[in-house]
C-alpha cells in the first residue's frame, strides 16, 4: 500500500447502521456518519446545539482543560452570526492580493531551503514551520514570533502521552493573555487588536471573548493545516505523474485543492449535543446526548461522490465538509485554501519529484475504528526541477 493511501475506516459502518457509537471520557457519543444526515444536522442547530458548555463539543471533550468559550465555534445562530459578522471581514484578508503575494514569499523560501537538504523530516521540518509563519499573516504580527509557536510542537492541547494536556494548554492560554494586555496597552493592526475594537451588542468584546477566539485560531487551524501539507506532499511523493499534471494544467490547482480536503478530511469530527428527542438512521437521540458530525466518513460516503477512495486532481462536483456545512463552516477555510493553493503552485513549480523515506503513520482510534489521519514524521528528499 502506497504511504499516501488513506483507506475508509468508516464505510462498512456507515454503509450498514450510519451511525457508531463511541466513548469520550466515560461518555457515549454517537458518530453520524452519512453525508446526507451529517449536513442535516450541521444545519439544524435548533435540534443539534454548539452553545453548550466550552469543551464539551470537541472530541475528545476539553471541558477539563479550559473554561473559555471558543468563539464563534461553541455559539449558536444567532448569537454565533453576531460575532461571526465582526470576524468574516478579517478572515477574509488571504484573498487580497498583498497577502497572497507575502504568503508566496513565505512559501518559496521554506520551499528552497529544503531543497537544499539530503533528508528532510517534512512535518516538523516543513508543515509546522510553514503553518506557523502563514499564521503570523493571518494574525499581521511579526513573522519572528512563529519561532514561539514552532517550540510548542505540532500539538496545542496534546503530548506523547496525554492526549488533552492541561499544562500544555496552559502555555498557549498564558501566551494570549500576555498578547491581550499588551496591545491593550499598545495597540496595532493586528488580530487581537480588531477584536478588542470589535463590538457586539453595542459594547466592545471583553477580554475574555478575544481570549476564546484566539484560542480556537491557534488550535483550530494547526494540527488541520500540518496533516494537509505532510499529507498533499506524500501524495506528490507517490503519484509524481501529478506534479506533472498541475504543471500541465495549472488551472486544476483549485480543485486538486477541493480534492485533497475531500480525500484526506485533516479534521475527523466536531461533536453537536442534542436538544430535543430526535433519530438519525432510525436510531433514538435524546435530549443532552452528544453525537459527533463524522466530516471523514461523509468525504467517502459513494452516495454522493464517484470513486469515493480516489483521488481525482479535478474532480468536477465536489460537495465535500471537509471545512464543515452550514451555520459554523470554518471560519479559517479562506486561509487554509489559499495556503495550499500556493503550496501546491510553488511545489510544482520548484520540486521535480519527492523520494518518500521512512515514515509513522498517526492513527486515531474510534471505539472500534482505526483511522489514518496522517503522519508523526515523515523523510523524504525533494528534487528540484532544476537538476
Amino acid at each position: 500500500m502506497k504511504k499516501s493511501e488513506f483507506p475508509d475506516a468508516f464505510q462498512k459502518v456507515r454503509e450498514t447502521d450510519g451511525v457508531l457509537d463511541i466513548d469520550d471520557q466515560f461518555e457515549k457519543v454517537t458518530m453520524i456518519l452519512r453525508h446526507k444526515d451529517v449536513r442535516k444536522c450541521a444545519h439544524y442547530y435548533q435540534s443539534f446545539k454548539s452553545g453548550v458548555q466550552p469543551g464539551r463539543i470537541v472530541v475528545p471533550s476539553e471541558e477539563k482543560i479550559r473554561e473559555i468559550r471558543q468563539i464563534p465555534l461553541e455559539l449558536d445562530p444567532p448569537l454565533h452570526t453576531q460575532y461571526r459578522s465582526e470576524m468574516e471581514a478579517w478572515f477574509r484578508r488571504p484573498l487580497q492580493e498583498d497577502y497572497e503575494l507575502k504568503l508566496t514569499q513565505i512559501t518559496s523560501d521554506l520551499v528552497d531551503e529544503i531543497l537544499d537538504k539530503a533528508v528532510l523530516e517534512v512535518v516538523e521540518e516543513f508543515a509546522l514551520k510553514l503553518q506557523s509563519q502563514a499564521l503570523t499573516l493571518l494574525l499581521n504580527v511579526p513573522i519572528e514570533e512563529a519561532e514561539i509557536w514552532i517550540s510548542w510542537g505540532t500539538h496545542v492541547f496534546r503530548s506523547e502521552d496525554n492526549p488533552l494536556d492541561a499544562e500544555k494548554a496552559e502555555i498557549l492560554y498564558h501566551y494570549i493573555d500576555e498578547q491581550i494586555e499588551k496591545v491593550l496597552h499598545h495597540p496595532g493592526d493586528d488580530l487581537y487588536s480588531v477584536l478588542l475594537r470589535s463590538q457586539f451588542e453595542g459594547r466592545k468584546f471583553t477580554k475574555e471573548e478575544v481570549k476564546g477566539t484566539m484560542i480556537l485560531t491557534f488550535a483550530g487551524g494547526r494540527d488541520t493545516i500540518i496533516n494537509a501539507v505532510t499529507n498533499i506532499i506524500v501524495y506528490f511523493g507517490d503519484h509524481p505523474e501529478s506534479l506533472e499534471k498541475i504543471r500541465e494544467d495549472p488551472d486544476i490547482i483549485g480543485k486538486a485543492v477541493e480534492e485533497f480536503i475531500r480525500y484526506f478530511s485533516p479534521l475527523t469530527h466536531l461533536g453537536r449535543v442534542v436538544d430535543v428527542e430526535t433519530n438519525v438512521c432510525e436510531y433514538d437521540l435524546h435530549n443532552d446526548d452528544k453525537v459527533s458530525l463524522c466530516w471523514a466518513s461523509a468525504n467517502r460516503d459513494s452516495n454522493v461522490f464517484k470513486n469515493p477512495n480516489e483521488v481525482i486532481l479535478d474532480r468536477k462536483m465536489n460537495p465535500h465538509v471537509g471545512f464543515g456545512f452550514s451555520h459554523h463552516k470554518c471560519l479559517g477555510a479562506t486561509h487554509a485554501r489559499q495556503l495550499l493553493k500556493i503550496l501546491i503552485k510553488v511545489l510544482v513549480e520548484k520540486v521535480h519529484s519527492i523520494q518518500l523515506l521512512e515514515s509513522e503513520e498517526n492513527i486515531e482510534t474510534w471505539g472500534k475504528i482505526k483511522r489514518k489521519v496522517g503522519f508523526h514524521q515523515v523523510n523524504a528528499k525533494f528534487n528540484s526541477i532544476k537538476n
